[in-house]
Parts: structure tokens; sequence; C-alpha cells
């Protein structure tokens, strides 16, 4: 399985603005540029794409680990908080944190906990940044 996304850059990196595009055509020549990634501007940016990768990562991975544990939940709710800072090498992405909240009727704090655990270090965009980025999550039921 491969999928695709593709970027457009007009100009330089401050006055310059760029489009997003997905394979899917969810991001369809989505804006982003300087001030949407280091300010406050209209439009995306690479840390904020992460950040919903890494929610829905997560709350599909958490899904299929209470399926597990024969568990099926009414709802799980997710965000991933990324932090990017400057380092000593540039621009990193430092730290992800993510918090949940799920309802799950019949779940247990340990199986829920056990799930939530199991979820976080094996979804996929998680062994992404394994080692390299500090991942930390907050999972409740309520």
């Amino acid at each position: 399985m491969e999928r695709t996304a593709n970027a457009v850059w007009k100009g330089s990196l401050k006055d310059g603005k760029g489009v997003i595009s997905t394979q899917s055509g969810v991001l369809k020549e989505t804006q982003y540029s300087f001030t949407t990634r280091f300010e406050n501007g209209v439009g995306t940016n690479p840390e904020e794409l992460i950040a919903a990768a890494h929610a829905g990562c997560f709350t599909m991975a958490l899904s299929a680990q209470l399926g597990n544990a024969n568990l099926t939940p009414e709802s799980l709710e997710t965000t991933a908080s990324v932090r990017f800072e400057k380092t000593d090498a540039g621009f990193t992405v430092t730290a992800i944190h993510l918090s949940t909240r799920a309802r799950v009727p019949g779940a247990s704090e340990s199986a829920f906990d056990t799930a939530a655990q199991n979820a976080k270090n094996g979804c996929p965009i998680s062994r992404l940044f394994k080692g390299n980025t500090e991942i930390t999550l907050d999972a409740k039921l309520v």
C-alpha cells in the first residue's frame, strides 16, 4: 500500500505560499505558508497534519486493541498536540502528547489502560517517531 500527497511552493520562505493536496482529494490545494507554520495565518502546516495523522492512527489502533480484548467502544475522542521547537539541529518535532477520552461499556480501568498503552506503542505513526520524539498519553474512561 502506498499513499501520496504533494506540495507546491511559490516564492521565498517568508513571503511565499504553497498548497498541499492528497491522493484521496480530502486536501485539495490546501493553503500553507510561513505564517500558518510559525504564526497564526489561515491554512494548515506540516505539524498540524502530523497531529491529525497521529490522532487518527492512535484512535484506530485503540479501537483494534479494545476489540482484541472483546470490548467495543461507544466513542473514542483523541487530541494530539505536537510540540515544534528550535533546537541546536534546527526546528524539530520534540514531543507529541495524546489525550483520549473513551466510552467503552464494560471496560475495566486495567483493560482500558493496557489497550491504550498498546495502541500508543503500536500505531504506525507512534512507531515512526519512536526513539526520536517523546510521546506521552493521557487516556481516560468517561
